[in-house]
């Protein structure tokens, strides 16, 4: 009597739930999702629409479930909407069963997963962005530069990888010369890109607004200046309109009528000048000259790329004039300042914390 063989059973790949919850998002996780992929996780996506959130997914071809918007300003609105946000994630995670959950810095995503015991891994580089530190089923990944200001906090639920998370998708930049044409600015002129302060932000200091005012003056009183300017969304694009109308106008400043290749926009610019974190860090990965208007607590990688030279932090409106200078870059053919290794590590922590999870989970069932 012939004995009968059962096939094996199939491998279940495990799902990662990874949720976009700000513009620079897209780009950062983009790599990341592929790689995972390539791996063998299934990955599932889910994003909110705040600032450029779904134009840059459209960009970067990502299928993706928008849940939940922007809330505004207004502290209490924000803490209503996040909750809002929870509520509307929850039959949709419920339905995916993800194995992990994976941000950077998503708070619904993470208040949704200890709602639903899902381990999670919380990714940042600002240290004073708000944290939920006291959920022990939150894991932290960090650029190195915050290891001393995490652990304190975090203990053995924190990993950290080399160089910047704009590092993750740097390497993958292939510069497009077709940019200055399509924004009609001329090979001779000086190209400045110039993204406002986060107004809504948390973290927002007013100062900002003034050093971004001053240095936005100071480019209009420069023949041979073209500025690129990209408000974070549409409520700021009106005001920013109504401030500077004459020099829109006239295309003193352009603002793109869609979503540019961010480091495509920063490669071909002359400098750079920002109020928020991750356009100065591109631009210091791509090695462009970025000055920081940002007048929130400075964070300590920007105090490593500034004592490095590679970013000029930009403290008064005096020094707006004194510190910025406004010189034709010379560019070469290609970027090569990325830390290759950057992808990797990040995707090994998290496969890591995955698997950590699994056999914990195994073992407490065996017990």
């Amino acid at each position: 009597m012939s004995e009968t063989v059962r096939p094996a059973a199939r491998r279940v790949s495990k799902k990662i739930w990874i949720d976009l919850d700000n513009s620079p998002h897209v780009p950062f996780f983009h790599p990341i999702i592929d790689e995972l992929r390539n791996r063998g996780f299934q990955v599932l996506l889910t994003a909110r629409n705040s600032y450029q959130v779904c134009d840059l997914l459209k960009l970067h071809h990502l299928d993706c479930e928008v849940i939940g918007s922007h809330w505004g300003k207004n502290l209490v609105l924000k803490v209503l909407g996040t909750f809002a946000r929870v509520a509307s994630l929850l039959p949709t995670v419920i339905r995916n069963k993800p194995n992990l959950a994976v941000s950077h810095g998503s708070r619904a995503q993470a208040l949704a997963s200890v709602l639903l015991g899902i381990p999670t891994v919380v990714m940042y580089d600002y240290e004073y962005s708000n944290k939920l530190s006291f959920f022990h089923t939150i894991w932290y990944v960090t650029p190195e530069y915050l290891a001393d200001r995490v652990e304190n906090e975090a203990g053995d639920r924190h990993m950290t990888y080399p160089g910047l998370k704009e590092d993750v998708y740097v390497p993958r930049f292939r510069p497009d010369p077709n940019l200055r044409s399509e924004l009609r600015i001329g090979a001779d002129e000086l190209m400045i890109t110039v993204r406002p302060p986060a107004t809504e932000a948390h973290y927002h200091n007013p100062e900002a607004e003034l050093l971004f005012d001053a240095a936005m003056s100071y480019f209009m009183e420069q023949p041979g200046t073209r500025v690129v300017l990209l408000p974070r969304n549409d409520r700021q694009a009106l005001g920013l309109r109504k401030s500077w109308d004459k020099w829109i106008t006239s295309r003193k400043i352009v603002v793109p009528d869609h979503a540019i290749d961010g480091l495509n926009l920063i490669w071909f610019s002359d400098l750079v000048v920002s109020g928020g974190g991750t356009m100065n860090r591109e631009a210091a990965a791509l090695g462009v000259p970025v000055y920081s208007i940002f007048r929130g607590r400075i964070g300590a990688v920007d105090h490593y790329l500034a004592e490095q030279g590679r970013l000029t932090l930009i403290e008064s409106v005096e020094q707006v004039r004194t510190k910025i200078a406004l010189v034709r870059r010379t560019r070469p053919d290609a970027p090569g300042n990325a830390k290759q290794a950057t992808l990797q590590v990040i995707i090994e922590n998290i496969v890591k914390i995955l698997e950590s999870k699994i056999d914990a989970a195994k073992n407490k069932t065996i017990t």
